[in-house]
Parts: C-alpha cells; structure tokens; sequence
C-alpha cells in the first residue's frame, strides 16, 4: 500500500489552523485542509498490514488502506469512489470526527499514525471540486413509503440508502432547518452548514422529500422535561397518522435529553443548558433572529463538562467576547500520553487539547460544583470542591472548597438519552437507559417492538458520534429495505 517504505521516510503533518486572533473574529472554519501533495505524502505513509485494524477501528468501515494508496497513486475519481461506497457524508466525518480509526492505525503502536481523517476529507473535498459527487437515481420505483423521524446524519443515511433503491422517503424534521444537532448543536466554526446544505440538494435529486417544522409524536408536556430541547415545530403528525400512510417508519431523532445538575442554587438567573446555547448562534450565523440571545460578552464563564460539547461552548464564549472561560471536567486530568502497549488498537485514555482550549480556556480536573451562589436571584459564583478516586468511588478532598466568580454557567455534560415522549407515543419499548430498546441482527435489525417501526442511531444507541450515527442509518436501512421487499442489496 502507498509506498513500501514511505512511513519510514515520512513523518505526520497535521491540517494547519489559521491564527487565534484572526479566528476568533468569525464563525467561519479555520483549518487548513492538506494540499494535493502533502495528502500524497500521507498516503505514502500506510503501510502494507497484515491486518489494517484501521478499518475495524471505523465504525462504518471504511477501507482506508485503499483510499490511501489511491490518493498517493492521485488517483482521486477512484478514492471517492471507495470513500463513498462506505460513507455517505465524508465531509462530516472529515471534519468532525474524532478519529477511532487512527487510534487503531498500526503505525500509532509506536510512531504517529498515518493521518486519516484528513486524507478523508481532502478526497471528498477534491470530488465536490471536480463533480464528481451527483445524485445517484435509483432506476426503478418500488410504490414502497417510508418515513424517517428525524434529520440528523442517522436519518439522512438512512433516508438516502433507501431513496436510491427506488423507496419513496420522507424525512420529518421538528426543526426549521436539516441535520439535527449537525446543524443546531455542532458550531459553524467546526463544520460550516453549507456541507449539510448540498447534500440536501443531492438527496431531494435522488427523490427524498424534506419535512421541517414538523413534530411526530406531539406531548402534552414540554420536550425534554426542563432541558429544554429546540422544538420550533409549527405542524404535528401523530404515530396513527404516519402509520396509515407509510409502510414503514424509522425513529432517528438524537438523545436530546441534557444531563442536569440539581444543586442548590440551580434555579438562579445565568445557568443554562449548552443546547441552549450553542443553537442560538447557529441560527445567528443563518441570518435568523433571536430574542433574548444568551450571550457571553463581558461574563466570566464557566463550563461544566469536559467533552465535546463543553469544548464547543468554550470556542463559542471565546468568539462572544468572554472575560474569562474555565471549563471543569470531574475526572482527574489524563496522561498527556496514552500507554500505547496497553490500549492500542482501542481508544486511549489520553488528555486531548482542542483548537477551542487552545484560543483560551483555564481547565479544571477532579473538581465538583457543590452549590450555585447568587444575589437578587442572579448568578455570581459557584462553590466548588476538589474530588478524588478511591476504591472506584468519589470522595471529597477536606479543605479544598472554593467559591469561584462566574456571570454564567453553561452545563454540558452530555445527554441521557432520546426525548422519552417521543418514544412514548409510538408505543416503543425503552431499556434500561432510556433508548428505544432494538437490536442489531442482521436479520430483523433495528426493529422495535412496534410493528413496522425501527430505531437507530442515537435514539437507540444513546449519545454517540456522528460516524456511528451514519453506520446505524446504512444498516437500518438495509434492514428496513429488506422488510420491505425480502430482500436487499443495500451494503450492511
């Protein structure tokens, strides 16, 4: 693969980032992707494995070894159209993903592993620049309906999969815009929106039809039970009604269900939710107005919750104008190396330093908010104390409580699981952690215990990365392909 000695004779070079100061102006992305050269050299760098443990590492199995050598023979039509016959939206994952499958990269036992995630993103980056990406028309129609609930990158694989095999699908969308928490969770600054808007125009080419503002399963109570999910729906269709006019209908909204934090204090004006937040300013950058627009100008911040989520709201309060920023995380702070030996080829625990934290941020490890502190119903500060790890169980270190100053509070600390009333109205059977309760077999996959009624992604996995999100909407689809017509040869 590549060049028989190439990662011997080439090092790593990562996708470069404009400086902080001209970034921090915009919401625009920042990376520079690698030239067709420097790709090229990349590629050289795969080595001829045995075993590429690359692929596995992938949740949707991209056949990375190939792609690799296709790019260092320039040989670009044909590495996308590997890259494609894998991935729906590489252009997502290229930028947004955080790379499982370098981790597994034979070359990271003990050099830097060959940079993927940007050989991946300079291919379908190369192929819309030269056409080659089109819409793929399925040749004959099966007088099959399908509805998929839910926009995001889940349900818009699982939307285009069984478009191009001749289904007529509808994709339902309770906000105004498509992509889920693509489009209202992740910042423009990751991952510009026009990404999701052509390929939006790619699936309704190849016969998808589009549906926002539209809730399915309407509650009487509100989304989210105080987390306070977007819902800016101005239609509702109930499960009977979808029921009736589709044959089969897929669930595959996102675990919107914030984790909350009930200390006392937790009622005091200036603490919110970080999807409270975040979606604010995606509808700025898409020339939307906001009421009431939650802004960290001035505040000093303090971000609880040391994920991703938590790291979008740091690069967010930093282009606002923040004082301060200093986001907590509970466990104590990772090696700044992983034990390669010991974790290789799984995910390390390492300590990982985002372009967000690096345009400023103070962060904090071990530490617990114990109260909320206030005046005339305002937010000032919070009280905090040090934890550590004893015997598998968190216990407070005497003498380290603090009260720090804080103006506002985003709490992001991941999600629990999919809006319950939503699954509710369909009748949908949950386990233990709140998701819809299916499988993954490959005969009868995904289906619920809903007759004609499947979940994927997040609504059945619970909180998880978008590159698994698309491989749940591909098997889905397969499985629902097959429902319907006894078999498939849609890929799994």
């Amino acid at each position: 693969m590549g060049k028989i000695t190439g990662f011997m004779e080439h090092e790593r070079v990562d996708e470069g980032y404009k400086p902080v100061d001209e970034r921090l102006k915009h919401y625009k992305e920042f990376v520079f992707g690698l030239t067709d050269d420097e790709a090229k050299v990349q590629g050289a760098r795969c080595m001829d494995c045995g075993t590429p443990f690359c692929n596995s590492g992938c949740p949707v199995n991209n056949i990375i070894p190939d792609f690799n050598d296709l790019v260092y023979r320039t040989d670009w039509q044909n590495a996308f159209t590997v890259l494609d016959s894998t991935n729906n939206f590489p252009e997502f994952t290229g930028r947004i993903c955080p790379a499982p499958c370098e981790a597994a990269c034979v070359l990271n036992v003990n050099d830097d592993p060959v940079g993927i995630k940007s050989i991946e993103r300079a291919i379908i980056d190369r192929a819309w620049q030269d056409g080659l990406v089109q819409p793929r028309i399925a040749k004959h129609k099966t007088g099959k309906k399908v509805a998929v609930v839910g926009s995001g990158p889940a349900g818009m694989a699982a939307a285009q999969q069984l478009a191009r095999v001749g289904h007529d699908v509808t994709l339902f969308e309770k906000n105004d815009r498509v992509g889920g928490l693509l489009r209202y969770g992740i910042p423009d600054f990751k991952m510009e929106k026009s990404h999701i808007d052509r390929r939006v125009e790619q699936m309704q080419a190849e016969g998808v039809v589009f549906r926002c503002g539209v809730m399915v399963g309407a509650a009487k109570e509100p989304l989210g039970k105080g987390s306070k999910v977007t819902n800016w729906a101005k239609e509702t269709i109930t499960p009977e009604q979808l029921s009736e006019q589709f044959d089969a209908v897929i669930l595959t909204g996102g675990a919107e269900q914030s984790r909350d934090l009930p200390v006392p204090g937790r009622d005091l004006d200036g603490i919110h939710f970080a999807m409270e937040f975040l979606p604010q300013q995606n509808k700025l950058n898409a020339g939307d107005k906001v009421k009431g627009q939650l802004r960290a100008d001035g505040k000093h911040v303090i971000v609880i919750g040391g994920g991703d989520t938590g790291s979008d709201c740091v690069g967010t309060s930093n282009r606002h104008g923040a004082v301060s920023v200093t986001q907590f995380e509970l466990m104590p702070e990772p090696p700044a190396e992983e034990n390669r030996p010991l974790t290789w080829p799984y995910w390390p625990y390492k300590l990982r330093t985002s372009s967000s934290h690096e345009e400023g941020c103070e962060r904090e490890f071990a530490i617990s908010t114990k109260e909320f502190m206030g005046e005339k119903g305002k937010l000032t500060g919070l009280k905090t104390v040090r934890v550590e790890w004893k015997d598998g169980k968190m216990v407070e270190v005497p003498g380290s409580e603090e009260v720090l100053k804080a103006d506002l509070v985003l709490l992001a600390m991941g999600f629990v699981s999919p809006v319950a009333s939503v699954l509710d109205a369909f009748g949908v059977e949950k386990d233990a952690r709140g998701n819809a309760k299916a499988g993954t077999d490959f005969i009868g996959g995904y289906a619920t215990n809903v007759p004609k009624v499947f979940a994927a992604g997040d609504m059945r996995r619970g909180q998880s990365l978008v590159v698994w999100a698309i491989r749940e909407g591909r098997q889905v689809a397969r499985s629902v392909d097959e429902y319907l017509m006894g078999y498939s040869d849609l890929p799994r």
